[in-house]
């Protein structure tokens, strides 16, 4: 395996854009794996499941799913997604189902097939825990709720979200993210913690690049 810089933290930790620049500066391949659950997320809820669809069918549903990612496009069964998965409902579907196993399971293994070929900035909620536990250096980025609302808030008000919905989104995703029995949101012993409330992007990489 490549090496991997591991990013975890909750979301509008700015953990995205973050991976993306420093993927670029070090000359790595950015792994988006949040658009891979987001992704899946299309997927099932084009096939009709939601919240209270069990595990099983789930998984019977993922035998029919072929997922790619390259050049920062995602592809479903040669669909180009990339647009698609950038919506509110299927934010919010991705957090929903990547705490079933079945989805978990299915990532799991496109996502450690990657640093294979590729030295990989990887960011998401168990990276640095479950995904790549061995990673060559490890960060949890976080902010404030408010500071992370906000930031939501600015990145989708084109699209009618409000203040009071951004806020009530971020609280509900960090309860989702860090309660579920499956791979939970947490800090690894040996993430450096960088706190990017009062930190604009070109901060934190600099912050980041400190410990490479």
């Amino acid at each position: 395996m490549k090496r991997v810089i591991a990013i975890d933290g909750p979301s509008g930790a700015g953990k995205s854009t973050v991976a993306r620049i420093l993927a670029e500066r070090l000359g790595f391949r950015y792994l988006d794996t949040g658009a891979l659950y987001r992704a899946v997320a299309l997927y099932l809820r084009r096939k009709g499941a939601d919240e209270g669809t069990d595990d099983e069918r789930i998984g019977r549903l993922l035998e029919g799913l072929v997922l790619e990612f390259s050049d920062g496009r995602v592809l479903v069964n040669g669909e180009d997604v990339s647009e698609a998965i950038r919506s509110p409902e299927i934010g919010h579907y991705s957090s929903v189902f990547s705490a079933r196993r079945p989805v978990r399971a299915f990532l799991l293994e496109i996502q450690r097939r990657f640093p294979e070929r590729h030295d990989t900035v990887a960011e998401g909620r168990d990276m640095t825990t479950v995904v790549f536990p061995g990673a060559w250096r490890k960060f949890y980025l976080d902010a404030s709720l408010q500071e992370r609302a906000r930031r939501r808030y600015r990145q989708l008000r084109d699209r009618g979200i409000t203040m009071e919905q951004a806020w009530r989104d971020v609280r509900e995703r960090d309860e989702r993210d860090s309660g579920r029995a499956l791979a939970p949101l947490r800090r690894a012993p040996d993430a450096v913690y960088i706190d990017t409330t009062s930190r604009d992007i070109e901060e934190t990489v600099e912050k980041m690049l400190e410990f490479l």
